[in-house]
């Protein structure tokens, strides 16, 4: 099976830009270079806040409702003990457990590197003073 289009080169010479009175190429030209980029817009303290209370009202919002759709009540076994509690309560519970144990792992592994970089400026002190 063959195509019945085909491709052909344009009829003419060439287009070349024109040359520079002294015969060479002209200089190629940049068109990024010509426009200024967008400036780019800096986030404030300000609105860094608005948008972390925004986000965090509408985690809250979708929190409650979970709370109140889940009002079932339901038997929790935990490390000997039990207890029955609404299914809302056990799951907030839970999820604050969970966000405690990463806040916990976060503090620890920022305090490893502040002591790491303390070190580190320590010896380059030292070393700048041999020096």
């Amino acid at each position: 099976m063959t195509s019945d289009t085909t491709h052909s080169a344009p009829e003419g010479p060439p287009i070349t830009p024109p040359a520079n009175p002294d015969g060479s190429a002209p200089a190629p030209t940049k068109p990024e270079a010509a426009v200024p980029p967008p400036k780019a817009r800096e986030t404030t303290r300000a609105a860094g806040a608005w948008f972390a209370t925004t986000a965090a009202l509408v985690l809250l919002v979708l929190l409650i409702i979970l709370i109140l759709q889940n009002q079932d009540a339901v038997t929790v076994h935990y490390l000997g003990f039990s207890g029955s509690i609404p299914l809302g309560t056990a799951l907030l519970v839970a999820a604050v457990a969970g966000a405690a144990v990463v806040a916990i792992v976060g503090v620890v592994r920022l305090t490893q590197l502040r002591v790491k970089g303390r070190r580190a400026r320590r010896l380059e002190a030292k070393r700048a003073k041999k020096l």
